[in-house]
């Protein structure tokens, strides 16, 4: 069977001089990949996949199982051979103020390193392994977020989440440099840091909190026009009404059934009722976040909720 390459390559910071490559690389089988390479505007992309009736997943943390640790490029790849989904991720800032892949204020959790995400130096972090939600070491090493931006061109769309460490200005910097406001959405954590996000970068789409008709007129008067915003709308439960009144505005709704032990993905699971995945989008959410996304889009695709290869820019097979 031919056989496809993703290359990745870790560069070092560009503040530092010169680049640095790692020739490391890993493969997906050819024709069996789901890719989401909308053609232009995203919030078309968005209304079609509404019109089309069907929801899309997104991947929390890049979709981590066992083996696959999260925030990494190759947890991403090894879901997208599977299912076409959205992928959010962390970005954090090294001490040398490299961009790179992690969730938590600690490394312990999910490397084989020590302290502060933001203690050691890119170099440093390079050579750390990568753990699975399991504990378990991999062979993957901390993704630079340059390198996941430019794996994701025709392949998916990345949702990003900024960490305490990390700096609005330089992550969008980088997304400049590689051309790619069409295929991000930015993670605001109020109403201020969506606003000031829609300044640095006004072609991109913003996910925000909403909770009421009237957080969606306070984001609005701040500058942020409905067709830029994404409405998180909780992990409780699902609220129709609020869904479709977010949906009249032209603003997609996300819902997330991610979290704890008490989390909806949670439930599904013991209870065995898949097929509430495919409930809530029934009911409005045209995003739903989630940390179990095959689970999540075989429940969609067995109610004919999930998109078909060729639907809107989601292909399966040939992707690059």
């Amino acid at each position: 069977m031919d056989r496809w390459l993703i290359a990745v390559s870790f560069c070092a910071l560009a503040a530092c001089g010169d680049s640095v490559t790692n020739t490391d690389s890993y493969e997906l089988p050819a024709g069996e990949g789901w890719s989401i390479a909308p053609e232009g505007d995203l919030n078309s992309f968005f209304d079609c996949l509404e019109d089309k009736g069907v929801a899309l997943v997104s991947a929390h943390r890049g979709g981590p199982y066992p083996g696959y640790p999260e925030n990494a490029v190759e947890t991403m790849a090894a879901l997208m051979a599977d299912i076409p989904a959205i992928m959010e991720i962390d970005v954090a800032t090294s001490s040398d103020g490299a961009l790179y892949l992690h969730h938590d204020d600690t490394l312990e959790r999910t490397t084989t390193g020590e302290g502060p995400a933001d203690a050691l130096s890119w170099d440093e972090l390079s050579r750390l392994s990568l753990e699975d939600n399991d504990g378990r070491k991999t062979d993957f090493a901390p993704t630079y977020f340059a390198d996941a931006l430019r794996w994701a061109e025709g392949r998916t769309i990345l949702q990003i989440d900024f960490k305490r460490t990390t700096r609005y200005e330089d992550v969008i910097a980088e997304v400049k440099n590689q051309d790619a406001e069409d295929r991000v959405i930015l993670i605001a954590s109020s109403t201020a840091s969506a606003a000031k996000l829609h300044d640095l970068l006004p072609e991109a789409m913003i996910s925000l909190s909403l909770d009421t008709q009237s957080e969606l007129n306070r984001a609005v008067a701040a500058g942020v026009s409905d067709d830029r915003l994404l409405g998180f709308t909780g992990t409780e439960d699902p609220r129709p009404r609020l869904f479709s009144i977010l949906n009249g505005r032209d603003v997609e709704v996300i819902f997330g059934t991610l979290g704890g032990r008490d989390s909806i993905d949670n439930d599904i699971a013991r209870s065995g009722y898949e097929a509430l995945y495919a409930d809530i989008a029934a009911q409005g959410a045209d995003i739903i976040a989630t940390d179990r996304p095959r689970e999540a889009y075989a429940a969609l695709k067995t109610a004919g909720r999930a998109p078909e290869s060729g639907q809107c820019g989601v292909t399966k097979g040939n992707s690059n």
